[in-house]
């Protein structure tokens, strides 16, 4: 498909294949490096499995050095460089060029330190999202950002993405838990931004780093904020006799001035696949999902629920099922953090990522049913609708190129109708490969011009993770 389009190879870098291979392993070491087409089919794509590019090869550092290493080395020979930390990217943005080098980040997987009375951690960036939270739960302590692949994402990728997940209505995305990072830059340069500190002082470059999907530098480290677990949770599930009442409700809830921990919407062909999967106890009846959890003392989750049912019945709720044990609240969970796997059991899919504001949570979801049904695909819609961060999986056979070619195209007309109820391209997948020709829908010329001057001032070669985020035909290395 001409949209998921690389930039063509540099003959002067693929006819320097054999030296630059023998290089790197000189670099960091034979067993850090692969070079095998049968090593590097594991590389050549990521979650997003509608393109696939085999690599020039795959390094595996082990520390900071060896990234900087690299990093000099593949910027005098012009060599292009794709970060990845787990594959999980659902936009495409850890699939390589022919001649890129993609530098893997799984083996620096170490917590470095735990400081509780600063309530952060320092932690490589191939640590697993749920790692840290599991490092830290004995004492009290978790980490809020919690994306449904956080059992295999890495902080690294989190970090490129700025993802989110369910509980980021109340906690925030990434950015929002980040207190610093150490990046290596295109040149080998390494630099340390934040630190322990709650607010660094000067420009945010932070910020400007989290969600830049791999185009500044090479996180290797990450300082993150670690928060206290809540006396108590409770989720609850609400069953509406249809997805209008159920984002209806949720418009409501936060216009009420009511915030839970987390609002995850799901409709009737998203809440069959994940019941056949997880058995969670979902209610078969309705043709649509709310998950609310709240959380504090007894008192103040009593007091939201009362508020939120309330609400919920003006709505003309079904089914109000309050979880009443840790096993019946991590079922209810499962089904959720289970719904793209089980997805994948009965089709292949494209998992879109538009966000919008909440009072056109309804609208949308009507047209996203309209484009599909026009393009006589099916959809199923699992979402974060406290943020109004919608998910639709829209199913189509890969194997059949007309069908994959109206999957993506009625994946673009859904992101276009985000934008034009208010939204965004993106809320936690990032742009990649997926939304690149979409940016100058959102974006004015002047906007990207000025982001693509960013780029320009970390990366002048544009030798980080090329092809990704702006459209081709712009500013190209």
């Amino acid at each position: 498909m001409t949209s998921l389009a690389f930039l063509p190879p540099d003959p002067a870098v693929l006819s320097k294949r054999d030296m630059i291979v023998a290089d790197l392993k000189d670099l960091i070491g034979k067993d850090c490096i692969l070079s095998d087409p049968r090593e590097l089919t594991p590389f050549e794509t990521d979650g997003f499995i509608a393109c696939r590019n085999l690599p020039l090869a795959v390094a595996l550092p082990r520390s900071t050095e060896d990234v900087a290493a690299l990093m000099k080395y593949c910027a005098r020979y012009s060599v292009p460089v794709v970060p990845r930390g787990a594959g999980t990217s659902l936009s495409g943005g850890a699939i390589p060029q022919q001649d890129a080098v993609v530098v893997a980040l799984t083996r620096m997987n170490r917590i470095l330190e735990v400081d509780l009375p600063n309530r952060c951690a320092r932690v490589q960036a191939g640590v697993t999202n749920l790692s840290i939270s599991d490092a830290v739960g004995g004492d009290g302590f978790f980490y809020a950002p919690d994306p449904s692949s956080q059992l295999a994402c890495t902080i690294g990728g989190n970090i490129g993405m700025n993802s989110g997940g369910a509980h980021c209505l109340k906690y925030g995305v990434t950015t929002n838990n980040l207190l610093g990072v150490r990046v290596v830059l295109f040149d080998g340069t390494v630099i340390e931004l934040g630190g322990k500190a709650l607010d660094a002082g000067g420009l945010d470059l932070i910020g400007l780093v989290c969600g830049s999907e791999g185009q500044l530098g090479i996180v290797t480290e990450a300082t993150v904020r670690l928060l206290a677990k809540p006396e108590g949770a409770r989720p609850v599930l609400f069953g509406f006799p249809s997805a209008e009442e159920a984002t209806a409700c949720v418009s409501d809830i936060i216009g009420a001035g009511v915030i839970p921990v987390a609002i995850e919407f799901m409709d009737k062909p998203a809440i069959e696949i994940c019941e056949a999967f997880a058995k969670a106890g979902y209610p078969m009846d309705v043709d649509a999902l709310l998950i609310v959890e709240v959380e504090g003392s007894e008192t103040e989750m009593d007091a939201m629920l009362k508020s939120i049912i309330d609400i919920a019945r003006r709505h003309g709720v079904k089914t109000v099922k309050e979880s009443q044990s840790a096993m019946e609240a991590a079922a209810i969970w499962k089904g959720r953090k289970s719904a793209f796997g089980a997805t994948g059991r009965i089709a292949d899919y494209i998992c879109m990522d538009g966000t919008v504001p909440l009072s056109e949570l309804t609208n949308v979801l009507k047209g996203t049913y309209d484009i599909c049904a026009r393009y006589g695909l099916r959809v199923a819609n699992v979402f974060h609708a406290g943020d109004g961060n919608m998910h639709p999986l829209i199913l189509y056979n890969i194997n059949d190129p007309e069908e994959a070619a109206k999957a993506e195209a009625a994946g673009n007309d859904i992101l276009r109708l985000c934008v034009d109820h208010g939204g965004c391209l993106t809320g936690e997948h990032g742009v990649g490969v997926e939304k690149r020709d979409l940016m100058r829908h959102q974006y004015a010329e002047a906007d990207l011009v000025q982001q693509m001057r960013t780029r320009d001032a970390f990366d002048p070669q544009w030798l980080m993770n090329p092809s990704k985020v702006f459209p081709l035909e712009g500013r190209q290395r």
